[in-house]
């Protein structure tokens, strides 16, 4: 029995991707048992780069226009330059990036793939890495950018280059599964064994949340929406009520209040 038994796991990805960082992906997540669904701009295949030269093609499952974040439990996206520019300029994988991140459903992205994520508008306060030429972009956008092999921040898995494969698709298939138990797919609640807290539903205003940095738990705490946590509810503040006069309010007198007629200055005396 795999761990992503039942899980749907999209992947999109257009001409130029990285020949490696898809299919490897891809059969990791396969041989947990999650079925793959492959999304692009293209009809039919898909050609892969490889190294300096072109490579495979790769079977198209589904146009990305015609797909939404809901029909998914996670989101994979491989590099390669030329792929991930042109997934960057389309409005159709940008909008579905966006709805997983909405839906704070966990996405994986190796290279080149953060250009996609800064679209989305889903890096500023994360913590992250990338093919290292996108450190700037990536920090420009908000973001803290990290030299690691792969880093988990909340529902986001970033990656840096085809060797840290083996890393990155440890911890993708690490965070698919819990991500499917943050949506309710299992009943079991997660338990941060540092802290000792359960982790599953809205923490409240404080209390750490795993896998998130302290900027975005201060976003969380102020209510501000962050990927992969449910937003605390603030309650409204109450009104104090307003000070009553002991004998009622004041009389008035021709139009004028007491108090303003007690300051009034007497009348001059004609001499």
């Amino acid at each position: 029995m795999g761990k992503l038994d039942g899980k749907k796991v999209a992947i999109i990805a257009t001409d130029g991707f990285e020949e490696v960082e898809l299919l490897s992906p891809k059969e990791a997540l396969q041989k947990e048992g999650a079925e793959v669904t492959v999304l692009s701009p293209n009809e039919g295949s898909i050609r892969a780069w490889k190294s300096k030269e072109w490579g495979l093609n790769v079977d198209v499952d589904r146009d990305v226009s015609q797909a939404e974040a809901e029909d998914y439990d996670a989101l994979m996206l491989p590099g390669g330059v030329i792929n991930a520019d042109h997934l960057r300029v389309n409005e159709d994988a940008v909008r579905v990036v966006s709805e997983f991140f909405d839906a704070n459903k966990p996405v994986a992205a190796i290279c080149h793939a953060p250009w996609a994520l800064i679209e989305a508008g889903a890096v500023k306060g994360r913590r992250m890495t990338s093919y290292h030429t996108l450190k700037t972009d990536l920090t420009n956008a908000g973001a803290q950018w990290v030299d690691e092999p792969a880093v988990v921040d909340g529902n986001l898995l970033t990656s840096r280059a085809p060797p840290d494969l083996p890393a990155f698709n440890e911890k993708m298939i690490d965070l698919f599964a819990r991500g499917a138990r943050r949506q309710g797919l299992h009943a079991e609640p997660e338990i941060d064994e540092e802290a000792g807290l359960e982790t599953t539903g809205a923490p409240y205003a404080g209390q750490p949340r795993s896998g998130l940095s302290p900027t975005q738990n201060a976003h969380a705490d102020e209510g501000e929406p962050v990927a992969g946590v449910e937003p605390l509810k603030k309650e409204p503040a109450l009104r104090r009520p307003k000070k009553q006069h002991p004998s009622g309010p004041p009389p008035a007198s021709r139009g004028t209040t007491q108090r303003y007629a007690q300051r009034r200055p007497p009348p001059k005396r004609g001499r």
